[in-house]
């Protein structure tokens, strides 16, 4: 029995998406990971992205379990001396970009290495509930209903 090895004619990508709205992040951004990978398929293969193309919506409705909204806080350089920035999770959300934490949780999921940054570029989210993809038919994932752990009331 020899190791199966995914090419790319055999590689089948599917449209898929998920409505974030009242879904705890991490839970979300490691369903989104393990899609955008391909780990949920048989024909898994490391080096070739296998993954299907993901889009989020409702991002802005994301929920954060504990005090992660208020105590989690994201950190960047400008690059100049004393140029360390600091945003709450919470400030992230209500601002102008919201989808940027569920984008940063998803992409700290993936692997540093070229072919994630690929992978993470066939995710797609949206704060609202509108997307410009409905010619690609993606098929809906409830991610709500696959365990009771995924939501959080509230």
């Amino acid at each position: 029995m020899k190791t199966f090895s995914a090419t790319p004619a055999d590689i089948e990508k599917k449209w898929v998406v998920i409505d974030a709205e009242g879904v705890v992040l991490g839970r979300l951004a490691s369903i989104i990971a393990m899609r955008l990978r391909g780990k949920h398929k048989p024909s898994f293969t490391p080096h070739m992205d296998c993954g299907d193309n993901v889009i989020v919506i409702n991002a802005d409705k994301i929920q954060l379990t504990g005090k992660k909204r208020t105590d989690k806080v994201h950190y960047w350089h400008t690059g100049y001396p004393g140029g360390i920035k600091s945003r709450t999770a919470g400030q992230i959300l209500d601002g102008a970009h919201p989808e940027r934490v569920v984008e940063m949780a998803v992409k700290r999921m993936l692997p540093g290495n070229r072919l994630a940054r690929v992978q993470l570029g066939n995710l797609r989210i949206y704060a609202g509930t509108e997307h410009p993809h409905e010619a690609q038919s993606p098929e809906v994932l409830d991610v709500r209903s696959m365990n009771k752990k995924n939501t959080r009331e509230g």
